[in-house]
C-alpha cells in the first residue's frame, strides 16, 4: 500500500488527538473517581503512582522497541494500551477498588509513556519531510482532544453520568479511530537496521547525544513546561474544587479552559515561531505559563484563578512541541535526538504530577504548585539554546 505524505500527516493529527481525549475524559472526572474511592489527596497520589509506573515502563522500552520494530507498531500498541486503561479506571471507579484504578492509569501511562515517544518520532520525520513546521499543530491535535474530552466530561459531570459508561465510550471511540488511521504509518520509521541505520531516520543512538550540553538544556526546558502541561491535566479540576471552592463542574469547566486555550496557542503559535524563532517562542510559553501558574496559587478569587488557568494553557502551549522541533535540529542523529526529549517530556509529563499529591498532602494543591512553578521560571532561562543552528529542509 502506497502512503502519501498527506495521509500520514492526517494519520499523525488523529493518532495524537487520541491520547488527548482519552487523558482528558479521565481527568475531568478526577472529582468522582476520587469521591467513588472515598479517597483522600494523599491516597489519591498513590493511586496516581500507577500513572507513574505504567508511564516509566513504557518510556523506558520505547526506544529499544522503536529501534528494533519502528514507529507504527510501538504507536498501535500504545493506543490499545490507552484505550483498555479508560475502560479499566472505569471498572476500579465503579467497584470503589484503589487498585484497579491504578491499574487502569498504569496502562494510559504505558500507552502514553512508549506509544507517544514512537508517535513523536514519526511526527518529527513527516515535518523533515513536508520542510515547515508541523509538530506544533500536531500537538495542537492532542490538545483538541482534551478540548472534546473535557467538555464531554463537563457535561456528563454535571448530568452526574456513570463514570463506567463514559470511559467505556471513550475507549471504544479510540479503538474505532486507531484501526482505520494506523494503516497510514509507513513501516520502519526510527527502526535500526544491520548497519546501525534505517531507511528513514537515523537511529536513536542514545549515548552520544546524552553528553551534549544544548540538548540537555532543551531537555530541560521540556521537561519543566511539560511538567506544567501534565500537573494541570492530573490535578487542576481538584486545584479548582479543594483550593478555589468550584463545584465539580466548574472545575471541569476550567479545565477546558485550560485545554482550550492549550489548543490555540498550539495551532497559531507556529506564526509566532516563524517571525520571531523558537528561542522567543518557548521564551514568551516559559513567562506567561508562570505568571497563570503564580496567579493560582496566591490569588483566592474564582474569577482570577480561572483566567489564570487560560494562561497557563497559553504558556504551556508551545513548549513540548517547540522543543522537540529544535532537540532534532541540534545536530546530526536528529531521531536519537527526537527520542531522548520525547522521553525527557514524558517523564516530566507523566512521572512528575503525581508526586505533587505527597507535597499537596503536606502543603495543600496550590502550595504544591510553587514546585512547577520554580521549573517554569527556570526554564525561561535557558530558552536561549533552542535558537536554530540551521533551517529544517527536505532531502
Amino acid at each position: 500500500m502506497t502512503v502519501t505524505l498527506g495521509q500520514r500527516r492526517i494519520a499523525a493529527f488523529a493518532l495524537f488527538f487520541l491520547p488527548g481525549l482519552a487523558m482528558a475524559s479521565w481527568v475531568t472526572r478526577t472529582p468522582d473517581v476520587r469521591d467513588l474511592l472515598g479517597a483522600s489527596t494523599g491516597r489519591m497520589g498513590l493511586v496516581l503512582f500507577g500513572l507513574s509506573v505504567g508511564s516509566m515502563a513504557g518510556i523506558l522500552c520505547s526506544g529499544p522497541l522503536v529501534a528494533r520494530w519502528g514507529a507504527r507498531p510501538v504507536i498501535a500498541a500504545g493506543t490499545l494500551a490507552t484505550a483498555a486503561g479508560s475502560g479499566v479506571i472505569g471498572l476500579g471507579a465503579a467497584a470503589g477498588t484503589d487498585a484497579v484504578v491504578a491499574l487502569g492509569l498504569g496502562l494510559i501511562g504505558l500507552g502514553m509513556g512508549g506509544g507517544e515517544v514512537a508517535l513523536n518520532v514519526e511526527g518529527a520525520e513527516v515535518e523533515r519531510l513536508l520542510g515547515r513546521s508541523a509538530l506544533p499543530a500536531m500537538h495542537g491535535f492532542y490538545s483538541l482532544g482534551t478540548v472534546v474530552g473535557a467538555v464531554g466530561g463537563m457535561i456528563l459531570t454535571a448530568i452526574s453520568f456513570p463514570v463506567l459508561w463514559h470511559l467505556a465510550v471513550v475507549a471504544a471511540v479510540v479503538l474505532a479511530v486507531l484501526v482505520p488511521m494506523i494503516r497510514y504509518v509507513p513501516s520502519g520509521v526510527g527502526r535500526r537496521t544491520g548497519n546501525g541505520s534505517d531507511t528513514h531516520t537515523q537511529a536513536p543512538a542514545r549515548p552520544a547525544v546524552w553528553r551534549e550540553p544544548r540538548l540537555l538544556l532543551i531537555g530541560g526546558i521540556i521537561l519543566a513546561l511539560a511538567m506544567a502541561e501534565g500537573t494541570a491535566n492530573d490535578w487542576l479540576p481538584l486545584v479548582m474544587v479543594d483550593g478555589h471552592g468550584f463545584d465539580p463542574a466548574l472545575g471541569s469547566a476550567v479545565y477546558a479552559a485550560f485545554a482550550a486555550s492549550m489548543t490555540v496557542g498550539r495551532f497559531v503559535g507556529g506564526r509566532f515561531i516563524d517571525r520571531y524563532g523558537r528561542a522567543a517562542a518557548l521564551c514568551a510559553s516559559a513567562v506567561i505559563g508562570a505568571v497563570g501558574i503564580a496567579l493560582v496559587i496566591l490569588v483566592d478569587n474564582q474569577a482570577v484563578a480561572a483566567a489564570a488557568a487560560v494562561l497557563w494553557g497559553i504558556g504551556a502551549s508551545l513548549g513540548f512541541p517547540v522543543a522537540l522541533s529544535a532537540a532534532g535540529d541540534s545536530g546530526d542523529n536528529s531521531a536519537a535526538r527526537v527520542s531522548l526529549a520525547a522521553t525527557v517530556g514524558y517523564v516530566a509529563f507523566l512521572v512528575g504530577p503525581p508526586s505533587l499529591g505527597h507535597l499537596g498532602e503536606q502543603f495543600g494543591l496550590r502550595n504544591a504548585l510553587f514546585l512547577v512553578l520554580i521549573l517554569v521560571v527556570a526554564a525561561s532561562f535557558a530558552t536561549p539554546a533552542a535558537r536554530t543552528v540551521s533551517p529544517v529542509h527536505s532531502p
